[in-house]
């Protein structure tokens, strides 16, 4: 008689699915144990991560950092296969962007010495909310500001209900004790009333704000929730790019898989399972396995395991519109933390610049890194022109010194109607922007003066109306790709560490043990929304697809580690 080999399922290709796949595939004498396949509705794998060129030079669609090099498995993949240098530009290949050029609405170049001391507050908060120590490097009147701004808030979270207490909320306290411990302090006079101090020290922390939630994907930081920041883990030293991309780490987790182990365009469109007492259906092969997986070209699989690595979006979507995604439904601790749990969207916006035909000097067409400070959606000084959808924009830059490519990150519903709009519109309120900070004279704010001195902002003019073209626009579109839904996950009010936990339980839940008539293990998670510390990030992803291999391996008593 033939044994029948336990057959493994993994739903999606991307960072999760293939590091689970590859595990699996590699652990010793694994191989000759289980059946293992891995679906995936697209046409490519990679999932949230899709390395690609424009403009002559190599940027990434999806995931672009590796989050601290210490001790990062990506990183450390990254060197084993000399991803790390290219001949060819990439995506932040030097250090021009830690050296902004900050601009207020209406072209007033903002000196170091007024910006540097309300970013490095807005970084001490968030330090504190991550549980850091915070003291090193602050002044004694920085000292000062942040112990007030954390008393304030010790006494909002003795008023308030500790399960909604946010991001946002925190830091607007911040800012408020900072501008109380400052009460007194002289104004500047704006030109023509458009500024005053108080408006360009919200305006700075404005950009901060913006910048944190790209970084977080919360739209609106009053959803992100406060508690739950101290158990975020980043790994230590710097931030980098990939300098090949970050597709080759995929190609390389992927590339042990035998042929025709990945299976493209392959749209899993319900899941069947068997909970404890459910009736156990025939197959119609005879083959019975507890796990049937639908596909929306009409045909089936069988499984034992099935690993789902599909994002929080797609499972939020299933939940939502009752589709009958997983028959039976979900129980409802799995469903009520998937509801819970933020997923956000965050788009990336990169445009070509043209040379100008009367310029020969690489350096005169330079576009700076620009960070621009907004006017108040109240103040009567906004430029009526530029468009709702870049008011949230934290910044505008060449991916590297030397590139034409600009990039702009937008977060939340900005990111979203940018899906939504043709080239020619983004183009029109990409310059209408850019013309109102880098115009061809404007002025230079001093913290330490009241006055506003002239100055240059930069050799880029948009002024005459037609010098600044741009030759050629893409835009990411996680929002809208079915797949995908959105970018990641982040901890919402309302939710907790506890929640991410949740989404790693397999079902049927306490079958693994033998305590339960189901067979165990057929529905296991894997993907960033279900790693506690570690969500958000391809690092998480990865080590949730070990994880979910070696609870199999485990199982079968393999040497998984």
């Amino acid at each position: 008689m033939v044994v029948k080999k336990p057959r493994i399922v993994i739903v999606g290709a991307g960072v999760a699915g293939l590091t689970a796949a590859n595990k699996l595939y590699t652990t010793q004498g694994s191989s000759e144990l289980f059946e293992l396949c891995v679906v995936e509705g697209g046409t490519r794998i990679g999932g949230r991560i899709n390395t690609s060129e424009f403009g002559g030079d190599r940027i990434e669609m999806g995931a672009t950092w590796i989050h601290g090099i210490g001790g990062s498995p990506i990183h450390k993949i990254a060197q084993e296969i000399n991803s790390l240098d290219s001949d060819q530009p990439w995506e932040r290949m030097d250090g021009f962007l830690d050296d902004p050029l900050t601009v207020a609405e209406g072209g007033y170049e903002l000196n170091p010495s007024l910006v540097k001391p309300v970013t490095n507050f807005f970084n001490k908060l968030m330090e504190f909310a991550q549980g850091k120590v915070i003291e090193d490097g602050l002044s004694k009147e920085e000292i000062g500001h942040f112990k007030l701004a954390s008393k304030g808030f010790d006494f909002i979270s003795r008023i308030g209900d500790p399960g909604k207490l946010s991001i946002g909320a925190f830091l607007r306290q911040g800012l408020q004790t900072f501008w109380d411990s400052l009460e007194g302090q002289e104004e500047l006079k704006g030109y023509g009333g458009n500024w005053s101090r108080k408006s360009l020290q919200e305006a700075i922390f404005t950009i901060q704000e913006n910048i944190q939630r790209t970084y977080t994907s919360a739209g609106d930081l009053m959803t992100l929730d406060f508690n739950a920041e101290s158990e975020y883990r980043m790994f230590p030293d710097e931030e980098i790019t990939i300098a090949k991309g970050y597709m080759s780490i995929i190609e390389f987790i992927a590339s042990v898989l035998p042929p025709g182990s990945i299976q493209l365009c392959r749209k899993v469109t319900k899941i069947e399972w068997q909970p404890e007492n459910y009736r156990v259906l025939e197959s119609e092969t005879g083959d019975f396995r507890p796990v049937k997986l639908h596909f929306s070209d009409g045909s089936v699989m069988l499984a034992d395991h099935v690993i789902v690595t599909v994002s929080l979006g797609v499972l939020k979507a299933r939940i939502c519109e009752g589709s009958g995604f997983f028959d039976p439904p979900l129980p409802h601790f799995k469903t009520e933390a998937i509801s819970r749990l933020g997923y956000g969207l965050v788009n990336k916006l990169f445009l070509q610049l043209s040379p100008t035909h009367d310029r020969e000097s690489d350096d005169l067409n330079k576009f700076p890194f620009l960070q621009m400070a907004f006017q108040r959606s109240d103040s009567e000084f906004r430029h009526p022109k530029i468009p709702w959808w870049m008011r949230r924009t934290a910044s505008l830059s060449p991916i590297y010194g030397k590139s034409r490519v600009l990039l702009g990150w937008f977060a939340g519903k900005e990111a979203l109607a940018l899906e939504s709009l043709d080239d020619e519109e983004i183009v029109t309120g990409v310059s209408t922007t850019i013309s109102s900070f880098l115009s061809s004279s404007h002025h230079k704010v001093n913290s330490n003066s009241h006055e506003l001195s002239n100055g240059k902002v930069s050799s880029v003019d948009s002024s005459n109306g037609g010098e600044l073209k741009f030759s050629k626009v893409l835009k990411t579109q996680w929002g809208t790709d079915p797949l995908f839904l959105g970018s990641y996950s982040y901890v919402a009010v309302g939710s907790s560490g506890e929640d991410l936990d949740t989404m790693a339980v397999p079902l049927p839940k306490n079958c693994s043990n033998g305590s339960c008539s189901s067979p165990p293990l057929q529905i296991l998670f894997a993907g960033e929304a279900t790693h506690r510390t570690h969500y958000s990030t391809t690092h998480g992803a990865y080590f949730s697809g070990l994880r979910e291999a070696n609870r199999l391996l485990q199982h079968y008593h393999c040497n998984g580690v």
